[in-house]
């Protein structure tokens, strides 16, 4: 704790009197344009990976950047999802996958996750993932397996009514991408039905 005691009091007195206009605007304003949905992976810091501002992101993380397909009930991740795009009208949702993937690596590898009950239910949400990745051993594997789960979790938002309505009425862009942790790159799914978040 230490250690973030010390980061709150660094930012007080180097990072916020830089940015002290930014963050009167956001006392007050909240307009991002662009929902990221990540994994919680603490590798993957999405305003680092993309060089955005404050309030310029709307983020949601989960393990394994999965996007639950829309069910009746209490859903945070759903709740989320319906505020970014019906109240605060992003235009641009990513669903941003990555290297190294613990959610995908249990997956791929077939780990015992009989010790965290949660967790394993809550990877059921990737059964799609697993059926679409053509190869499953190794690195090259779990690769697979991350770039489908982006697709499939794509494939998830959809059912969603607030995104649905959005695509239908073209207020809304679906991105895919993958972030590779040794190479800082970050490569968007080539997918015929969705627009590469770069153009």
């Amino acid at each position: 704790m230490g250690r973030l005691a010390e980061g709150v009091d660094r930012f007080r007195r180097e990072v916020f009197p830089a940015k002290a206009g930014l963050f009167a605007r956001l006392a007050t304003t909240h307009q991002p344009r662009t929902l990221f949905i990540g994994c919680s992976d603490a590798r993957v810091v999405p305003e680092l990976v993309t060089q955005q501002d404050p309030g310029e992101l709307f983020v949601i993380r989960t393990a394994g950047n999965l996007v639950p397909a829309h069910a009746p009930g209490p859903d945070g991740v759903a709740a989320g999802i319906e505020y970014a795009v019906a109240v605060l009208g992003v235009t641009d949702i990513v669903v941003c996958g990555h290297s190294a993937c613990g959610a995908m690596t249990a997956l791929a590898e077939g780990h015992d996750l009989t010790g965290t009950p949660a967790l394993a239910a809550w990877l059921r949400h990737a059964d799609a993932s697993r059926a679409r990745a053509t190869t499953t051993e190794g690195e090259e594997g779990i690769s697979a397996l991350v770039r489908e789960n982006v697709a499939a979790q794509l494939a998830n938002l959809a059912t969603h009514p607030s995104v649905a309505r959005a695509l239908a009425e073209g207020t809304v862009r679906l991105h895919g991408w993958v972030f590779d942790i040794p190479t800082g790159t970050v490569a968007a799914l080539d997918t015929a039905d969705r627009q590469d978040p770069a153009a």
